[in-house]
């Protein structure tokens, strides 16, 4: 349908291929149908028996009188549990105590895995996100496991460092989830990050033990298997500019539509078609490149703030998906020099060290004193004003001058009753304003403490952890993301409801209340 030819990851002589790949027609036609509200819903389905005698049936039977097509679904298909369990929040109880028993409610084991669908089943225990996030998910995890330290899970988060060693050994990175329809995109590089929160507690060896995988994560980012390409030009995650500067971007391995997002993206394609005159592979691999970045989605990925269809993510190269590339570098350069490897010890501190000048040449914005984005194709910086900006604070990449203007930044644009803002602008989406995310109030937080702007940074904690604990006592739910703006309502945006667990809040609060830096 549109000009692809499905990919087939094996490993260990198990197939894995995408539900959309899988069924074809039968799942094309079960997305536009309008029987789940969510499309992720039948992504996540369990056939009955072989897919292949479901599709041939479905074919035999479809053109008879009286077909229905959800009657037939319910008759092949077994659909996935949504997360809730006989687990019931006590509103008397700290968030903390509440969180510390939300673990095991959130933590799957792998003789426990529903086989059969597009699950990728991993070999040890693993926290999930809650609510329709059913399996593992990579950036999520990092933040997750900020609060499994703080509750002392040692044990969960050795095993989920274990899982990612594994997903990258099995298809030399980390997908975005273990599900078969994440295979051809990750999502932001927090491995490193991870390896560096175990070696807190386990000590320098693990630097050693995860130096193959860390390798892995870092040439999966940096391939570049095409010709050789002119400056300003890119090839998969790998953007060329002049004097060898090489820096990374978002990217997608497919362009066709997300099978968890289906009908969603067939719609945007048209829009963007009947505006921008844009072609629907493109559309598809710059939606699939804003969901790599896991900020899905966000008017920082548009061209006009206001109009999603306007969305250009491969285009841009994105100011914390390169310090996170940094800190893997750096975090390499560690491991071959406890290796005793000299020479590739030097190799990856000069990495570092040029990455460390493109990123101070390519996102500071000296006409407005902060960090931003930059646009290799028209060679200039984006107009979004995001938190994104922040992450030089936290890997300690901006300068002291830097850092006095980003503090005013984030207190005059982003700064709000109930924490801080994604973005300084209201579209709609889930990832700009009036929603605030964990993982960023953790991140400006940590930088902030990093360059000693203590007072800031306690009144950022203070702010969002009132709101969380507000939220719990009034409903006994922990939430993917919060309105920070106005803290008396619910977040909203996005293409599902707002979903409750959560992962990454659990982890964030907990290292926040704890005043960890």
């Amino acid at each position: 349908m549109y000009g692809f030819i499905a990919p087939t990851f094996t490993y260990g002589g198990q197939s894995h291929v995408s539900p959309d790949d899988l069924y074809g027609t039968l799942f094309r036609d079960i997305q536009h149908s309008h029987i789940f509200k969510d499309s992720k819903t039948f992504a996540d389905a369990i056939p009955l028996e072989d897919p292949v005698l479901i599709i041939e049936r479905y074919h035999h039977e479809k053109g008879e009188p009286d077909f229905d097509l959800q009657t037939f679904v319910s008759a092949n298909f077994r659909m996935p549990v949504h997360i809730k369990s006989t687990f019931k929040a006590d509103k008397s109880l700290s968030t903390s105590e509440h969180i510390k028993r939300l673990w095991p409610v959130l933590t799957r084991q792998p003789e426990n895995q529903e086989r059969g669908g597009s699950l990728i089943p991993l070999p040890f225990p693993y926290v999930v996100p809650g609510g329709r996030f059913r399996e593992i998910y990579y950036w999520d995890s990092y933040f997750t496991m900020l609060g499994l330290k703080e509750s002392g899970r040692t044990d969960l988060i050795e095993n989920m460092v274990n899982n990612f060693a594994y997903l990258i050994d099995s298809f030399g990175y980390i997908p975005t989830a273990n599900r078969t329809y994440y295979l051809t995109r990750s999502q932001p590089p927090f491995f490193s990050l991870m390896v560096r929160l175990y070696s807190d507690m386990a000590g320098k060896k693990i630097l050693k033990r995860y130096l193959p995988q860390l390798q892995k994560e870092y040439d999966y980012w940096m391939q570049s298997d095409g010709p050789a390409h002119e400056p300003f030009t890119a090839h998969r995650r790998l953007v060329k500019l002049p004097d060898g500067v090489l820096l990374n971007r978002y990217w997608d391995d497919k362009a066709t539509p997300r099978p968890e997002s289906y009908r969603e993206d067939v719609e945007l394609s048209v829009e963007a078609a009947e505006r921008f005159q844009t072609e629907p592979d493109a559309v598809f691999r710059h939606i699939r490149a804003a969901a790599e970045s896991g900020w899905d989605f966000s008017s920082r990925w548009f061209a006009d703030e206001n109009d999603f269809a306007s969305i250009h993510t491969t285009d841009i190269l994105p100011v914390d998906l390169n310090c996170l590339m940094h800190h893997l570098e750096k975090t390499l350069a560690e491991a071959y020099l406890l290796n005793d490897n000299s020479g590739m010890h030097l190799i990856y501190e000069e990495k570092a060290r040029l990455r460390s000048a493109a990123i101070q040449t390519y996102f500071w914005d000296e006409s407005r004193n902060y960090f931003m984005d930059y646009d290799f194709k028209k060679q200039t910086f984006t107009k979004a004003l995001t938190l994104a900006g922040t992450f030089p604070l936290y890997f300690k990449l901006a300068t002291k001058s830097q850092s006095h203007y980003l503090r005013g930044y984030i207190r005059l644009n982003f700064m709000r009753s109930g924490g801080l803002l994604t973005t300084t602008v209201k579209t709609g989406q889930q990832w700009d304003a009036p929603n605030g995310w964990a993982p960023l109030q953790w991140i400006t937080y940590k930088g902030l403490r990093n360059y000693n702007f203590h007072r800031t940074a306690n009144e950022l904690c203070a702010e969002w952890i009132t709101l969380v604990d507000k939220e719990f006592k009034h409903s006994g739910k922990m939430l993917e993301k919060y309105n920070v703006s106005d803290t008396n309502l619910i977040a909203g945006g996005g293409e599902y409801e707002i979903q409750e667990g959560f992962g990454w809040t659990n982890g964030v609060y907990l290292r926040m209340k704890n005043k960890r830096s």
